[in-house]
């Protein structure tokens, strides 16, 4: 049956399809609208195409000859000859397209307005109609049993459900049986009744890229035999390539990105948008579509006990899948493409082992990406997840090694005259004869072992020697504790085998730590590389913040021999003072900034997603093993997982289309209802719900704003008031559904909370509402009302923390991650109450995250509260939960608002001239932000200090921008 090449469900004629595409409202009919050119990674023609031209290999340079290579005609028809805006113009520059600025906007529409795209013109297009997902799982050799019964070779879903569980369990085949031989399973209709006979059912679904090994000879002798386990490379990318959970994150054209329509500011975000991607397209024949390879490779520890195995796995991805997914381990985006053999050689010299140990790794990559080096050349007829046919071309940029004059067999030799060159010893890299290659592109920064590991090795050790360790620890100890990240109650010194996530924690609070105790030049120095890795981490990045990270990087060396003259940089061994920098990291990071241009934001080359990966695609199937010859078991365990993923995707789909084509039997064409309009959206949806069920994270970031939307929308008197969830702007806010404090007298509260002056800020607060509900308040006004003042209320209720989310400083269509702010009245561990800092809007006409602080304060939030009206009268507010902040004013330093220094914002708590706490009640809603503050320390902490009262005695405080990165571009870019 034909499927619609969007959301890939299936109809019983070509015409049903016609028909579910032209429904308006749908998002198919969006989707097809984009692919005839009106989005970004639109596959249609563009200006200056010529209809049935094909892919040339004119002007692609060193081509072999390939006899039987048909140059493939691209079917117009297939996807209409619609060109998007017939009346731009081209420059003269590798014929590129400059479209006008509504042209550009349209394209744009989700990068922001404002925006200009160049999409490279002649790339990307669609030769014919290639097959989807479904297709291929029709073209089975069992699909002919299936068409009878979908789930063969089980009898029927509950059969298959039960195997898929089972498989996938991690049980072992021992537990699989005796789970199989109770009783009550045994009533069961399974078509099973052992894991050997389930395991044999498992081999008769659609398969997955094969696996396949080779014993690999080597020129000296291994105390065990070097075997490789691989499939093909090319079918990996392919499956990448045609898989249908990527379909609306998928990339086929490289483009260029502007801030306005000037065109003077570039943008660089993914792997696309940078130059690299732009040349090698120029380089292909017109109309290919450019397919960039991701590899990974790391040795990883399968047991770490005594004599523990070690696995070399080879990951593999494509860089056409849009960071923000393919950076996530739950998207399964890299894909185990081979085992790499570990085997100890037989030499009387360590270091000429390692040596035949790097050639034989490059050995084995060289048959492994044989067919990826192949179709950079000659390229390859590929599906993308709609079904359409595009001609791919597989480059990887490559690091080309000069060649020592020598035999590179004599290892011995040849390796001695590699050290005056600091070279590897490594005769042939893998990369040598692969197209398109560039050594620049190959070595792409990578913030967790570049950055975050050196920020351990060195700065970490830089404060610790300046501070001295139990000054620095007994600082991280007392810091006010945030809900949800890591409190170093202990320190940070003595910490032993510190991971990644541990380093970044560490990174959002040492600037704060050791400002005013540390050398100025020293804070400046460590203070320059921490913006240096936050600006480098943006998703998005502008060449302005380009050259931004490039003068952090030099601020840094301006001020680092204040380092070494302190003798803070000392040997790891012999703790004596070093007093040059040969640091390779620190020299690696000297590349980011132009590597920026060439190939995107740095962040999405981060090994976090693949060492992540490790743990699915090697640590979790070693543990169901016998312990013995691991990697052949790995490998059929995964072949096994991937055949039932991939089979549980095809089927839920398929019923799902086959559920919807009863009702469109009696669709005509021409109905195009409201109704159905809904219907098809609704489809839609279905089948994205389906491929996030199984292909995505189940622990997905909560959605405060899809839930204050809904409740917007909720019928009056559907819903109990006041609203637990709302949402202002790029900020929504939750409370527990259940107070706190369900009833609880003004004066009783103000005692409880420690807030004299609470009965007053109320009646101002009501008198300054007026007899209609404001949505704004302003801050910071005359107390009018007296401590004592009449209210038309007399209780409250009070909730002790409110949960807070915002959307992405770069992309508000990506939520982070929830922060807690605390209001409890003091108890036994706290002994003046838990309070968190918070940004407060202050002026409607800006705007948070945007404007920064401009418009906003910081406040001490101490009530959360919402007044309960008396028995039989309802007031127009008290459906409005309120909240009772106090302010903190930023001391001005000299010729600036922010301590030079540090960079961070000097705050003390804003006192009215009769002395007490400036504090006011105002609307929830315009808190906008969690904040952190940490307290001014001084040369020397003082040792009453703890993390429950420093919030509370501390006299002067810096506003942390570190501890979060959203916070820190709202207050930095």
């Amino acid at each position: 049956m034909p499927n619609c090449p969007q959301c890939l469900k299936s109809f019983s004629s070509a015409r049903r399809v016609a028909a579910h595409l032209a429904q308006p409202k749908s998002k198919c009919h969006a989707w097809q609208r984009e692919r005839l050119g009106l989005s970004l990674h639109s596959s249609s023609l563009t200006v200056g195409s010529t209809p049935n031209s094909s892919p040339s290999l004119d002007g692609f340079h060193d081509l072999p000859a390939c006899d039987g290579f048909d140059v493939v005609q691209p079917v117009h028809d297939a996807i209409d000859t619609f060109v998007p805006f017939g009346d731009s113009d081209f420059d003269g520059e590798e014929g590129i397209w400059n479209p006008s600025v509504a042209e550009s906007a349209a394209l744009l529409a989700e990068l922001g307005q404002g925006r200009q795209i160049q999409p490279f013109s002649s790339a990307g297009e669609v030769f014919d109609t290639g097959e989807t997902f479904l297709k291929r799982f029709e073209l089975d050799p069992f699909s002919s049993f299936r068409r009878t019964n979908l789930y063969y070779p089980f009898s029927g879903l509950n059969d298959w459900e039960m195997a898929n569980f089972l498989l996938r369990s991690k049980m072992s085949m021992a537990k699989i049986d005796e789970f199989l031989s109770l009783g009550s399973v045994r009533t069961l209709p399974l078509s099973f009744w052992t894991a050997k006979e389930l395991r044999s059912r498992i081999e008769l679904l659609p398969t997955a890229p094969r696996w396949n090994y080779r014993i690999i000879a080597t020129s000296y002798p291994t105390k065990s035999p070097a075997i490789l386990y691989f499939r093909d490379s090319l079918e990996c990318i392919e499956a990448l390539f045609n898989h249908p959970y990527y379909a609306d994150h998928m990339m086929y054209t490289p483009f260029r990105v502007f801030t306005s329509a000037e065109r003077v500011v570039r943008e660089f975000s993914e792997w696309m948008s940078g130059d690299v991607a732009w040349r090698m397209q120029s380089k292909l024949p017109p109309g290919a579509t450019l397919c960039g390879v991701i590899l990974s490779s790391d040795k990883t520890h399968i047991t770490n006990m005594c004599s523990g195995k070690v696995a070399h796995p080879l990951l593999i991805s494509l860089a056409n899948i849009k960071m923000a997914v393919r950076n996530k381990a739950s998207s399964h985006a890299f894909l185990l493409n081979a085992l790499m053999p570990v085997v100890e050689f037989i030499h009387p010299v360590h270091r000429i082992c390692s040596v035949l140990e790097a050639r034989l790794f490059h050995e084995c990559l060289d048959i492994v990406l044989q067919p990826l080096k192949v179709a950079a050349r000659i390229g390859r007829m590929m599906s993308d997840p709609a079904g359409n046919l595009r001609h791919c071309f597989t480059p990887l940029a490559a690091y080309i090694l000069s060649r020592i004059q020598c035999d590179p067999n004599d290892v011995e030799r040849y390796f001695a005259l590699c050290k005056d060159f600091r070279l590897s010893g490594v005769a042939e890299p893998f990369w040598r004869n692969w197209p398109l290659s560039d050594p620049a592109n190959f070595l792409t920064p990578e913030p967790l072992h570049h950055w975050y590991r050196k920020f351990w090795d060195h700065d970490v050790q830089w404060c610790k020697n300046a501070l001295g360790a139990p000054e620095l620890d007994f600082r991280y100890s007392v810091l006010h504790p945030i809900v949800g990240m890591r409190h170093f109650k202990d320190g940070i010194t003595a910490l032993k085998q510190v991971t990644g996530r541990a380093q970044r924690d560490m990174q959002r609070f040492m600037v704060a730590v050791i400002g005013g105790a540390a050398s100025r030049d020293v804070v400046i120095a460590v203070r320059a590389l921490m913006d240096f890795r936050y600006l480098a981490q943006a998703p998005r990045i502008t060449s302005i913040i380009q050259d931004r990270i490039k003068a952090t990087l030099a601020e840094f060396h301006n001020h680092k021999d204040k380092i070494t003259e302190e003798g803070l940089r000392r040997g790891a061994e012999s703790g004596s003072a070093l007093n040059h920098w040969f640091i390779p990291k620190l020299e690696l990071m000297q590349s980011v900034a132009p590597s920026i241009s060439e190939l995107g934001a740095p962040v999405q080359w981060s090994a976090d997603t693949t060492e992540h990966a490790h743990i699915e695609v090697i640590k979790e199937p070693a543990s169901t093993t016998n312990h013995q010859n691991y990697d052949t078991q790995i490998c059929r365990y995964l072949d096994r997982v991937e055949r039932c993923r991939l089979f549980e995707t095809a089927t839920r789909l398929s019923a799902l289309g086959d559920a919807d084509d009863t009702h469109d039997q009696d669709l005509a064409v021409e109905d195009d209802g409201a109704e159905d309009d809904e219907l098809n959206m609704a489809d839609d949806e279905d089948a994205a719900a389906i491929l996030k069920d199984i292909w995505s994270s189940r622990r997905s970031v909560p959605d405060f704003f899809g839930v204050a939307e809904k409740l917007r929308a909720a019928l009056p008197g559907s819903i109990p008031h006041p609203v637990r969830t709302f949402s202002s702007g790029a900020t929504a806010l939750r409370v527990n559904r259940r107070p706190s404090i369900k009833r609880i007298s003004i004066d009783k509260a103000a005692e409880l909370f420690d807030i004299p002056d609470l009965r007053g800020a109320l009646a101002d607060y009501l008198s300054r509402e007026g007899p209609h509900a404001q949505n704004f308040h302003s801050f910071g006004r005359q107390r009018r009302s007296p401590p004592g003042a009449h209210l038309p209320f007399s209780d409250l209720q009070v909730w002790y923390k409110v949960r807070l989310q915002q959307k992405s400083y770069h992309d508000s269509s990506s939520l982070e991650p929830v922060f807690t702010i605390n209001a409890c009245p003091p108890n036994r561990t706290w002994k003046y109450g838990r309070h968190d800092a918070a940004i407060l809007q202050v002026d409607a006409r800006h705007e948070w995250p945007a404007s920064g602080l401009t418009g906003h304060t910081v406040v001490d939030v101490r009530l959360i509260m919402c007044p309960v009206s008396p028995r039989g009268l309802r007031l127009v507010w008290d459906d409005r939960l309120l909240v009772y902040v106090r302010r903190f004013d930023i001391v001005p330093q000299r010729q600036a608002d922010v301590d030079l220094a540090t960079g961070l914002h000097v705050l003390k708590r804003a006192t009215r001239a009769s002395g007490e706490f400036l504090g006011d009640v105002l609307p929830l809603d315009q808190i906008k932000s969690y904040a952190h503050l940490v307290p001014r320390f001084g040369e020397a902490a003082d040792n009453r200090f703890t993390s429950t009262n420093g919030f509370h005695s501390a006299q002067s405080f810096w506003l942390n921008r570190y501890f979060d990165k959203e916070f820190y571009y709202a207050l930095s870019l």
